[in-house]
């Protein structure tokens, strides 16, 4: 009965749907799934207290039915019972913290709900104390509800209505007069708002409907969600922003913004749109010299706060968005650079989404077009360009998360163009260009050769005396990558950080990747001859102990230091002496283990 009832449900059938669920009921009294089920065709049928009813039931089966709560709080919203609403969807949350974006959706629609009746009850009040501002609205809709009327007739109505609407209640007036029906209902502008090839006085009508759509959705979201569900808005949105026409992309990108810049206007957006080609669409107009290309990047970067619009773009990225990507950091002595930048910043935070940081990873044009980006840099030190730069270090740094082929391929040319770099007046170029060493020197042997015979350490050695956390943090690990299998890096280090200065410091350091990494360097470079023995009238041996028997949270930090601890009495015996006399011979023959397997 419970299936027959929910197929009845899924035509449509609700009359029949509650038969067959009562009938279920009438043999099986507890079954929670039938109340709820009831609950919701009763909902369909606009019986809102019997919904309620069987919700009720539903939870005396099981008191944790979020279903129940659910549908409850939809029919105490539909009986405008705002209070009992909201205390079911917190009901929600308590029941199931990991419903928390259902529990925000619901939270908001009952928020909107409860203001769109007041504002409509104050907008009521003001037409019938006959105030001249609210009659204008509705008078002005009436005027342009007139069929047949010459296409210019319609615009200045539409300018003269804009200017009408100045605050919220003027706002309610219009969505309550029928005023998102203005296309459905009026074929001169429906025709001319949809026009594929737009004449001068059809894209002057379009302008001035993107201006009043502006007037009556700021800070208004019941208009925003009547805008958006209007077909043939949904529909043109993506083709206006594509029409080439520079006054009807700027007013579409002001209009975009007013959903992009809060939490619940990008929720309808992903809700209504699909957004799966307008990362292609708004990185165009990197293009643009004008306020459009920053319009455009403020609605990116918004949007990239949206996991679902990281989901989304993964459709076009490989055929669309990438190859477009790549001829726009080819091309960016010619583009507008400051919002070139941004997109790659963007770009940057989307790598964040797993998929499309694979996909961007595995793109030889992507490295290739990076790499031209850099190389450029040297003959252009414009403060756009230099930001261009900065990001696309960023960009790098993310695509390096990954590791394939292709990061093996491009390693030695990449690692060269990083120690360019290193001579960089910016400290934050700088920076960017350790951090990016620190993470494609592991995937080639070649790319560290080559940095080790360009003196990478050396220079390392003088980036850490300087300190700065982030540059030390990528500093030390760039080392220990060299050290780990190159002798000359090994040899380089004992001779720029004399008696193990720098790394003794690092070894105090509060940051645990940093010490791991310093253990690490250490124990690889008392391989060399002298190096233990230089360090015999230091405190290393109460450092490494401390280490290699405390309780950090990385366990490499204990054992790289309990490594580095062996090596050190192994290559100088007289360490030995220093050990006992600080109890820490156990310490010692538990680190024997990691000597021995590496």
């Amino acid at each position: 009965l419970k299936e027959k009832g929910n197929d009845a449900f899924r035509k449509g059938d609700y009359v029949i749907a509650i038969q067959r669920y009562t009938e279920g009921l009438e043999k099986l009294k507890d079954k929670q799934e039938l109340y709820t089920n009831r609950a919701q065709a009763y909902l369909k049928m606009h019986e809102y207290e019997k919904a309620i009813g069987d919700c009720e039931w539903a939870l005396k089966c099981n008191e944790k039915c979020i279903k129940a709560y659910f549908l409850m709080g939809k029919a105490h919203l539909a009986l405008k019972h705002y209070s009992e609403s909201r205390q079911c969807y917190e009901k929600i949350l308590q029941t199931d913290p990991q419903k928390e974006s259902l529990f925000k959706d619901c939270m908001n629609e009952v928020n909107l709900e409860e203001k769109r009746m007041k504002d409509e009850e104050r907008a009521r009040k003001d037409v019938q104390s006959g105030k001249r501002a609210a009659l204008s609205v509705k008078e002005l809709l009436q005027k342009l509800g007139r069929p047949d009327q010459n296409i210019l007739y319609y615009t200045g109505g539409i300018r003269l209505l804009t200017g009408a609407v100045k605050d919220c209640t003027e706002q309610t007036l219009f969505r309550t007069n029928n005023g998102f029906s203005i296309l459905k209902d009026n074929e001169t502008v429906r025709r001319g708002f949809c026009a594929e090839r737009k004449n001068t006085d059809e894209v002057d009508l379009s302008v001035s409907l993107l201006f009043l759509w502006q007037a009556v959705c700021a800070g208004n979201e019941e208009n925003q969600r009547l805008l958006l569900t209007h077909p043939d808005v949904n529909a043109q949105l993506p083709k206006l922003l594509s029409s080439g026409v520079p006054e009807i992309q700027k007013e579409t990108l002001a209009l975009i913004s007013l959903y992009s810049e809060n939490e619940n206007g990008r929720r309808l957006l992903i809700r209504h749109q699909d957004l799966t080609k307008w990362l292609q669409i708004l990185m165009t107009f990197v293009n643009s010299t004008d306020a459009r290309a920053s319009s455009a990047m403020n609605i990116l970067s918004d949007l990239t706060e949206e996991e679902r619009f990281k989901t989304q773009c993964r459709v076009m990225l490989s055929t669309g968005v990438l190859p477009l990507f790549t001829q726009l950091l080819t091309s960016a002595k010619l583009v507008n650079q400051a919002a070139l930048a941004r997109c790659i910043g963007i770009m940057g935070n989307l790598c964040a989404d797993v998929v499309i940081r694979m996909q961007m990873a595995e793109s030889k044009e992507c490295w290739e077009a990076c790499l031209k980006l850099v190389d450029e840099c040297f003959d252009v030190s414009t403060p756009e360009y230099q930001e261009c730069l900065y990001a696309v270090l960023g960009l790098m740094m993310n695509l390096l998360l990954e590791s394939n082929v292709i990061i093996q391929y491009f390693a030695v040319d990449l690692s060269g163009r990083c120690m360019s770099l290193l001579r960089d007046k910016d400290g934050r170029i700088v920076t960017r260009a350790i951090g990016v060493l620190s993470r494609i020197l592991p995937a080639s042997s070649s790319a560290v050769e080559e940095v080790v015979k360009g003196g990478v350490v050396k220079k390392m050695i003088k980036f850490l005396k300087a300190g700065g956390q982030i540059t030390s943090n990528y500093s030390i690990k760039t080392l220990s990558v060299c050290t780990r299998s190159n002798r000359q890096a090994q040899e380089d280090l004992v001779k720029s950080d004399k008696g193990f200065s720098v790394l003794l410091k690092l070894l105090d350091s509060e940051n645990e990747m940093i010490v791991g990494n310093a253990a690490f360097c250490l124990g690889q470079c008392l391989v060399v001859p002298g190096a233990a023995t230089s360090l015999l009238n230091s405190n290393i041996v109460m450092i490494l102990l401390k280490h290699a028997g405390g309780d950090a949270t990385r366990t490499s930090v204990q054992e790289n230091a309990a490594i580095a601890l062996g090596k050190l009495c192994v290559a100088e015996p007289r360490h030995i002496f220093q050990l006992r006399k600080l109890n820490g011979l156990a310490i010692l023959n538990s680190s024997m283990k990691y000597v021995h397997s590496i």
